[in-house]
């Protein structure tokens, strides 16, 4: 099978099912139609019409993130969402920009806000041959139970950027040391949005890769992870082409990773199409 086919799963993005969230002129998410029909029960926070949602909660960013944290317990006990152990993201009109509110983790596909994170490829290199740590999901994840994973992954809480998330993740999820985590090196990003469950994903997956020494294995210190295996990078292939094995989007993190070590080549008749596919921006 192709490797292209997890890109395009994870881009099955239809704007006709979508309306465009605004705040004033700025666009900060896309609601589904039948989410934008709940949120005509708020008239104090939205206006909802055939092309848009508007956000019209008065005040600061404090202001609105009160106003958007009503509509979430609502969301919640209509069982149209589940909370996230209190974890917040910003909403940014752009990245870069100051937060326009934050926002409830699990209330994000809903409303079809970007958000951040990383994920961090540690490897390791010997005699020419590439190898990968690959963790495997907690059972009682939340998103993709038992799935195989980087070694490394999380979302950018409120207050965290790229660098101070990765160096927390790599403390918590692989008792990586600082001054090892601190060798990691940033290699892009990777973009995908796709219909969940609740909403939409528009994600912005920003890369590191770490190379390993030798005598390093990662363990484990939040209980999101039971174990990890060092893993031959064609065997990664393998697995990504042939099987759904792999997190949904880390099959993404991983093409990239072997596209940019040379393990997948030119001559690969889908090689342009998954290159562009790797960063595909919704309009």
């Amino acid at each position: 099978m192709s490797l292209l086919r997890h890109i395009e799963a994870c881009n099955s993005f239809d704007a006709r099912r979508f309306l465009p969230l605004l705040s004033g002129k700025k666009r900060i998410g896309r609601v589904r139609l039948d989410n934008a029909d709940f949120l005509r029960r708020f008239p104090d926070v939205f206006v909802v019409t055939h092309e848009e949602v508007q956000l019209i909660a008065p005040g600061d960013a404090r202001a609105r993130s009160a106003a958007l944290e009503g509509v979430v317990e609502a969301l919640v006990a209509e069982r149209l969402i589940h909370k996230w152990r209190n974890e917040y993201y910003e909403v940014l009109p752009r990245w870069g920009a100051e937060p326009l509110l934050t926002l409830d983790r699990g209330a994000v596909s809903f409303f079809g806000a970007r958000s951040h994170g990383v994920h961090l490829n540690g490897y390791r290199e010997e005699l020419g041959k590439l190898s990968l740590w690959i963790g495997r999901r907690a059972l009682n994840k939340r998103v993709a139970p038992g799935k195989l994973d980087n070694m490394v992954a999380g979302g950018m809480g409120n207050g965290h950027g790229p660098q101070a998330t990765l160096l927390k993740e790599c403390e918590e999820e692989a008792s990586i040391p600082e001054t090892l985590a601190r060798q990691a090196v940033p290699v892009g990003v990777i973009t995908y949005c796709m219909e969940v469950r609740n909403g939409l994903r528009d994600d912005v997956l920003f890369l590191y890769d770490l190379k390993l020494p030798a005598d390093f294995t990662p363990h484990n210190r939040d209980g999101e992870t039971v174990g990890f295996e060092l893993m031959d990078i064609e065997e990664a292939l393998d697995r990504i082409r042939n099987s759904d094995d792999f997190k949904f989007n880390v099959n993404l993190v991983l093409i990239d990773f072997a596209m940019r070590h040379g393990v997948i080549k030119p001559e690969d008749p889908d090689y342009l199409a998954i290159a562009l596919g790797l960063r595909r921006v919704a309009d």
